[in-house]
């Protein structure tokens, strides 16, 4: 496409440039800045506005499905972090520690959270004692930090912002089953309300949670044909109960430890909605989640009756739902609508004196860039019928595009030419390690998780029988 205004000339190309295009675009449209500490992000009102929405409709299924909302502390103490050894060996690395307060060097350093599993598993041990007091369903919206060495806003931060699920079972089957409830919950709600397909499916040891027995996750494709993971949900069996004394007395009088799981979907999400809805002109907001819904957009405010038509119009909205924006700034109608554009803002209107003479409004769609015109009079329905329609063609989209990039390969060769070319690669793995580590290296390919279905006979990697069949990519 043309770089036609000045908006657009100043994010880089999406296709020959997409890393630069992803960074323009979220410092141009106001969605974050840098923190003035390596690695950390001020996520600005535009963006947290898009988190706001998507913690509203996370919040709700969260509830609908028994779970309630806790709050835990963001220092753990070191110790604690050492009774599980695969998980404090696999969060070692990024662990931030405090050393020094109030002036004086602590007894024992404290870590910031990088995730829960630690504090919460220690108060379940002190709050569960009995078969009555399970399962316990709890969830915690918070910041965790993890010190990362190569940082890229939302996608990958040293502090960011999430939900965190942790529950507790008496029986292994009922753990799972929660394990892969929270798993379709998040799959739902990824399709409904970010309109982003996704797969999903259980992940191999190599990439699986740091103290989990099974890791699934979910995996959505980027504009540029890598996986970002959308999610994950993790079945912890007894690891952590073990660890952390989380035990109860039976129906049949018998201490027994606890199943655990834990889920969580962070502000990665916001950076998954820019790589897999934006275009040139920047960003392309799903209408659920969306900040602003539709812009109203004055034509020749100046003339009589139309500034007093467009702010009636925008109340008319706001008061059937709609979240409506009336841009009644000095600037041009032309500056407007590509700042509008940029942001990503689902539906502009615009209304002028030949609009009211006719008893319209004219509608733009961000997702076509397409103009209809619609009765004035019936415009709440209109707009809402509008904002339906975008949401359900940005997900027709972004599927029908994951679906004609999903390959398969029974050779690396092939594997890589799938990778290099933007793609999915479904392929054979006969489950060894060694095939996995052989994959990545000789395509800078990592298993996502396991397909839908085996359909592979051999591994891709020694020739010898399939044991998995398994979606391989290039991720962030």
């Amino acid at each position: 496409m043309a770089k036609d205004n000045q908006f657009v000339s100043q994010i880089a190309d999406i296709e020959t440039d997409f890393p630069q295009w992803y960074s323009d675009v979220v410092l141009k449209t106001k969605l974050v800045d840098y923190g003035p500490v390596k690695g950390t992000m001020v996520i600005r009102p535009y963006g947290y506005a898009i988190w706001e929405n998507i913690q509203k409709e996370l919040d709700r299924r969260f509830k609908e499905t028994g779970h309630e909302n806790a709050y835990f502390p963001l220092l753990i103490p070191m110790s604690f972090m050492t009774k599980e050894a695969e998980h404090v060996e696999g969060f070692a690395p990024e662990v931030a520690v405090v050393t020094h307060a109030g002036g004086e060097k602590l007894a024992e350093p404290l870590c910031v959270r990088p995730t829960s599993e630690t504090i919460i598993g220690t108060m379940y041990g002190k709050w569960i004692q009995s078969y009555r007091d399970l399962p316990v369903l709890m969830n915690q919206w918070a910041n965790v930090m993890r010190w990362e060495k190569t940082t890229r806003p939302f996608l990958r931060t040293s502090e960011f912002l999430w939900q965190e699920g942790h529950t507790v079972h008496a029986t292994e089957e009922e753990a799972m089953e929660e394990t892969m409830k929270m798993l379709s919950v998040y799959e739902e709600f990824a399709r409904t309300c970010l309109a982003m397909p996704v797969l999903t499916g259980r992940k191999t040891e190599k990439e699986k949670f740091a103290g989990a027995v099974a890791t699934f996750g979910m995996e959505a494709m980027m504009h540029d044909g890598k996986s970002l993971q959308a999610g994950t949900s993790h079945y912890l069996g007894q690891n952590f109960a073990k660890a952390f004394e989380i035990k109860f007395l039976d129906k049949d009088g018998v201490q027994k430890y606890a199943y655990t799981t834990s889920w969580g979907v962070s502000t990665r999400l916001i950076g998954a909605i820019i790589m897999t809805h934006g275009d040139q002109r920047g960003l392309v907001l799903p209408p659920v989640v969306a900040p602003v819904q539709a812009v109203i957009v004055p034509i020749a405010a100046k003339k009589e009756g139309v500034a007093e038509a467009c702010r009636a119009l925008a109340e008319r909205l706001k008061a059937a739902g709609v979240r409506v924006k009336l841009d009644d700034s000095e600037n041009s109608p032309g500056w407007k609508f590509n700042e509008w554009e940029m942001k990503g803002v689902p539906v502009r209107i615009e209304l002028g004196p030949r609009d009211l003479e006719n008893g319209k409004m004219t509608c733009a769609r961000r997702d076509t860039n397409e103009k209809t015109e619609l009765e004035l009079a019936n415009a709440e329905q209109g707009v809402r019928d509008l904002l339906a329609q975008v949401q359900t063609s940005l997900y027709e989209r972004a599927k029908a595009r994951m679906d004609s990039r999903m390959k398969d390969a029974e050779t690396l060769d092939e594997l890589l030419d799938g990778v290099n070319g933007g793609n999915f690669v479904r392929a054979g793995w006969c489950g060894c390690r060694a095939c996995e580590d052989k994959v990545k290296e000789f395509a800078q390919a990592t298993a996502r998780v396991f397909a839908a279905e085996d359909t592979a006979q051999r591994c891709v990697a020694c020739g010898e029988k399939s044991a998995h069949t398994v979606v391989f990519a290039r991720a962030y």
